[in-house]
């Protein structure tokens, strides 16, 4: 069995929702107590996204939540008046949703320091946006608000702004704890903190140009989605643009087929040792997998720890233990080639291994990454015998690396 072991000093991060007392509460249903707690029960413990038990899918797609679990098709809302707030942004200016009736809105509760399902879904706004083109741009407008209760600072919402490349993309907005807290109640969203573990519901609502709710998605925790998730978005916001612009660049819907350490894989490099335009993973090949893309580094020193990455390989080459394998899940960049800036300040080719892409994010749901920076070793037999959320000291990796080296094969 492999072994699960937390980061030291592990970020905040959402775990996967499942929240039908969310949509009931929404839509003004009436929910029994003994029901919501459940629902929040189901939320907290990590469970996997139900589909909505009320309210109305979006038109066309009534099969696609039972067909692919890994993306929500969103539910209709009422059509009531969005809760209004004024916040502040990633620059220090004040911001209301009121300010921007006339566009469509997207609002999206973001913990400032996530590292799992957020990055998803500021990935798939973005996605969305750009699959309706320039024109339908000017007419939509993105906003973040914070739901991490332990890091509400302007600071904070500038860094995540930053690490995404989304400084001008968006308002990520925070506020006083009792301001966000309001915002929070009258969104029905669940937020808690507990001893620096964020659990919050990762809800994308759309709200029209005369500012009432449209549409609820919840981002599911699975990257292969990610380009689903974003093109729904994009259609639920073409409902309510002028004209409905067409949605450019739409994926199959259908549920994507992982691949697992059991599997041969072959992915391109981009970075770090080029001697091979493609590296291989799977059956017959042992490695130190760590999944990682170039915003971590607002939480981390990513040069730094990219470099710790090679203080290993140099070891384990002479020892003969899993030489690593780095690899940038794109899903969740939202500039492309945004890891190469932190590639450069690393050494570059003289890191010694090489830097592949997960293009599709297949990969990641195959190896059941749940937060990045993820660290897997992998036996030659497409075994995962460890893993581990967050970096690890050199030393740390080669004892795990040394001690799964010398596990008998099977």
């Amino acid at each position: 069995m492999p072994v699960k072991e937390a980061g030291p000093g592990q970020r905040a991060g959402t775990r996967r929702p499942t929240s039908p007392g969310l949509i009931a509460l929404i839509l003004g249903v009436p929910v029994a107590p003994a029901a919501v707690l459940v629902a929040v029960i189901l939320s907290v413990s990590g469970s996997r996204p139900a589909s909505p038990a009320t309210g109305q899918p979006q038109p066309g797609v009534n099969s696609l939540g039972a067909a692919n679990p890994d993306v929500d098709p969103g539910t209709n809302l009422p059509g009531t008046v969005a809760p209004g707030f004024t916040l502040t942004d990633q620059f220090g200016a004040p911001v209301s949703l009121r300010q921007f009736r006339g566009k469509a809105v997207v609002i999206a509760f973001v913990d400032s320091r996530c590292a799992n399902v957020c990055p998803l879904t500021t990935w798939s706004m973005t996605q969305a946006v750009s699959m309706l083109g320039p024109a339908a741009a000017r007419n939509i407008q993105l906003l973040g608000i914070d739901a991490n209760p332990d890091a509400i600072r302007v600071a904070d919402v500038r860094a995540y702004s930053q690490a995404h490349q989304m400084l001008g993309a968006w308002h990520f907005l925070t506020g006083s704890p009792a301001q966000l807290a309001a915002v929070w109640r009258a969104y029905h969203m669940y937020v808690a903190a507990s001893h620096g573990n964020i659990d919050h519901q990762p809800a994308v609502y759309l709200i029209d140009p005369t500012g009432r709710e449209r549409t609820l998605y919840l981002t599911q925790m699975a990257y292969a989605s990610a380009g689903q998730q974003a093109e729904l978005i994009a259609g639920g916001l073409s409902r309510l643009l002028p004209g409905h612009p067409a949605v450019r660049g739409g994926v199959p819907m259908t549920l994507a087929r992982t691949i697992g350490p059991g599997e041969l894989a072959s992915l391109p490099v981009i970075g770090g040792d080029r001697a091979a335009g493609q590296v291989l993973l799977g059956r017959g090949h042992a490695h130190v997998v760590v999944f990682l893309a170039s915003w971590v580094s607002e939480l981390s020193d990513l040069p730094g720890e990219l470099r710790v990455l090679a203080d290993y390989q140099r070891e384990a080459l002479r020892r003969g233990w899993p030489t690593v394998v780095a690899i940038d899940e794109s899903q969740t960049e939202t500039a492309p080639g945004a890891l190469s800036l932190p590639l450069a300040q690393a050494g570059g080719g003289s890191l010694g291994y090489p830097v592949a892409a997960d293009v599709s994010g297949r990969l990641a749901d195959g190896y059941g990454v749940q937060d990045l920076p993820w660290i897997e070793v992998t036996s030659a037999s497409g075994q995962i015998l460890y893993r581990h959320d967050g970096w690890l000291p050199a030393a740390s990796l080669a004892r795990a690396a040394a001690s799964a080296a010398a596990r008998p094969a099977g």
